[in-house]
């Protein structure tokens, strides 16, 4: 730590929006500022610094960004505003002319935050902005780091060299590039001597690992499979041409990948994966789905689906939703579709009304909710692998078992967060959000 570093002994406060990808960043990003001396601010303490690590995948995300911009200019008057992330690439100069931003960079310059930083509280400069044009985005910012959170979050890969065509983020974040195998061994080696237990292996586009260093996504879960002390691994998403019938079947029989899988479908209608330009087709996401469940039957498979987007008519919308119902899986996300510039959906006919957005979202709700809760109730009665998670004040531990479910202490037992138990499933709690769980010692 250099107590002569001009940011020694600051006070920073951080806001993240959107995806996995985002918290690892910022995560480590605070990490790194501690060990330059940077403390977190206290309640009711003046923060010097904040950092906004912004999300653009919809319309409703960008205002969600200037609305924080916004609150964080109005409690902490005068504090050095540093805006990072997807928004940040897509609307540099549109950011940095809100009242209070001090700083805004671009995907490329990222790894250079600090250094920006230090340079703007030097200067006292106020909204400067550092964007590259999106040929130029090139630089894989490693991250491993869990901030208050009980497992550890692994970043192996950014960009994406797919151009959906309801989607920014290639757009946002450039093209697809990654770590190396061996660096990112050695993060998750960092890790277990942390105390990490469980690591969440994230990216944008993770199954297209390797195009920077000529490596595979299946040659490195084999390698992360061998980082003792790490007991358990999840990959986040991964999408469904991407996942082998090989990565299938060697989670199955590893030592620490969970029997837990994220596949992105965004809409059950083959003709809107085609109007999407989507990599695959429902046939092929069938058979992935079926695959993990005859060789894992215990499972959990969540969904990412998007309602509302342009060409979604009623029938499409009906085939998709049949589809989904008849798809052997635990969760769904659901997302409404939203307008962003620059993209080619725009010229797609057909608009969704909002109104038919809602419905639609509010029945793939439900349906997730009546999936989530089946998968749930298969196992009441069954013992089940638990990491127990950091419990909030006023609230009783929880965890995640092996295959996702979130259990709850029963009244009058212990455990100890960060620890790994065993334990007997019961009922669902009474907001019927998880199982009521008793440790077996």
């Amino acid at each position: 730590m250099n107590s002569d570093s001009y940011i020694y002994n600051k006070k920073a406060a951080y806001a993240t929006l959107g995806c996995k990808l985002n918290y690892a960043e910022t995560s480590t990003l605070r990490d790194r500022l501690m060990a330059l001396g940077v403390v977190d601010v206290e309640e009711g303490e003046q923060a010097d610094i904040c950092i906004v690590n912004t999300c653009s995948v919809t319309g409703e995300a960008d205002a969600k960004c200037r609305h924080t911009i916004n609150r964080l200019h109005r409690q902490y008057p005068g504090a050095f505003i540093a805006v990072m992330g997807c928004y940040a690439q897509l609307a540099a100069e549109h950011i940095a002319k809100i009242e209070g931003v001090s700083l805004v960079v671009g995907m490329e310059n990222k790894g250079r935050i600090i250094e920006l930083i230090e340079e703007g509280l030097k200067s006292s400069g106020e909204g400067v902005y550092f964007t590259t044009p999106l040929k130029d985005i090139k630089t894989f910012v490693p991250s491993c780091s869990k901030g208050e959170r009980t497992r550890y979050f692994l970043k192996v890969q950014d960009g994406c060299n797919y151009y959906c065509t309801y989607c920014t983020i290639p757009i946002a974040r450039g093209k697809s590039r990654n770590g190396s195998i061996a660096s990112l061994v050695e993060q998750a080696e960092e890790a277990a001597k942390a105390g990490g237990k469980e690591i969440v292996i994230t990216g944008v586009n993770i199954g297209d690992f390797g195009r920077t260093t000529g490596e595979t996504f299946f040659d490195l879960i084999k390698s992360l499979d061998q980082v003792e002390g790490i007991e358990r691994y999840r990959i986040s998403s991964i999408e469904p041409n991407l996942l082998t019938d090989e990565i299938i079947d060697y989670c199955a029989k590893s030592r620490a990948f969970m029997p837990h899988f994220h596949i992105p479908l965004q809409c059950g209608s083959d003709d809107v994966l085609k109007l999407m330009k989507r990599h695959y087709d429902t046939a092929l996401f069938r058979s992935k789905i079926e695959r993990i469940k005859t060789i894992m039957p215990d499972a959990f498979i969540g969904v990412d689906v998007i309602v509302g987007t342009r060409g979604e008519t009623e029938k499409f919308f009906e085939d998709a939703y049949q589809f989904i119902e008849s798809l052997d899986i635990s969760q769904l996300h659901v997302f409404s579709y939203s307008e962003r510039p620059g993209t080619k959906a725009l010229e797609i006919p057909h608009v969704v009304t909002p109104q038919q957005k809602h419905e639609r979202s509010q029945r793939l709700i439900t349906l997730s909710e009546k999936k989530r809760k089946e998968h749930y109730r298969h196992f009441i009665g069954t013992e089940r692998p638990v990491l127990w998670e950091h419990a909030r004040e006023g609230h009783p531990l929880q965890g995640w078992t092996d295959n996702y479910i979130r259990v709850q202490l029963a009244e009058g037992f212990s455990a100890i967060p960060d620890a790994m138990d065993r334990v007997k499933l019961g009922e669902f709690t009474e907001n019927e959000e998880a199982l009521v769980a008793v440790p077996i010692h």
